[in-house]
């Protein structure tokens, strides 16, 4: 193994962490959903660690079609951008549905009470909540159902903006064992890295007493993911 290549496969490890904790859209709406539509550990170790795939993936296979096409970076860099910008209006569509979702389902479960007058002149109060059963807990399996796909997508859209200058073009040069290398290292670090965050914030959450906001779980899940992509936009993370 070549000094260049030891170097591009550390700077490929480096980047991946940095990359993935500094972009928190990453592994907040896993770590949300885990706890809003109460995810299995099991769920939500695959759905995080598919997204990340599917998120690494998608810029790979562009890369690789690049450097066989011998497209030159910078156009490659301008179709990325667009599909980061693609992912994170996405993701800011996708956190503002689900929160007003969550809102509504927060506001049928609260209670609410109501005075009754009687001709006779005494009055009574009762409580209720608006809830319909049978129809919300179809609504919310097809929501949960969904919810994986779309971030699934979301990620897969989403590019992994220094993979292509800064490592897999580098690593072509050399050949193409070198650049299966760097991309695999930098593949590895970043979904191990999303995977790990996820999972120790989840640690961290269930020593938490959460009940008195979690009928907004949902609401706080869309808010976050929302924010995320805010970010993304405004903020470049």
């Amino acid at each position: 193994m070549n000094n260049e290549l030891v170097i591009l496969i550390v700077t490929a490890t480096s980047i991946g962490f940095i990359h993935t904790i500094l972009g928190p859209d990453h592994y907040l709406p896993f770590i949300m959903m885990n706890k809003a539509g109460k995810w299995s550990n099991k769920k939500t170790f695959w759905v995080t660690v598919l997204s990340g795939f599917g998120h690494v993936a998608s810029s790979v296979l562009i890369g690789l079609v690049g450097i066989m096409l011998g497209i030159a970076v910078n156009k490659l860099q301008i179709f990325e951008s667009v599909r980061g910008n693609l992912a994170a209006w996405l993701f800011i569509a996708f956190g503002l549905g689900y929160m007003i979702w969550g809102l509504k389902k927060a506001y049928r479960k609260k209670p609410h009470t109501h005075l009754h007058y009687h001709p006779e002149g005494h009055t009574h109060s009762h409580q209720h909540m608006h809830f319909h059963g049978h129809t919300h807990i179809h609504e919310e399996a097809k929501t949960a159902n969904l919810t994986p796909w779309i971030l699934f997508t979301i990620f897969v859209l989403g590019p992994c903006e220094p993979l292509i200058p800064i490592l897999m073009y580098p690593a072509a040069s050399v050949n193409y064992s070198s650049l299966f290398l760097v991309t695999s290292a930098f593949g590895v670090v970043t979904i191990g890295t999303m995977t790990s965050i996820v999972f120790l914030t989840i640690f961290g959450l269930n020593k938490l007493n959460l009940k008195k906001i979690e009928p907004y779980s949902h609401a706080l899940a869309g808010g976050t993911i929302f924010l995320s992509g805010l970010g993304m936009v405004f903020l470049s993370l």
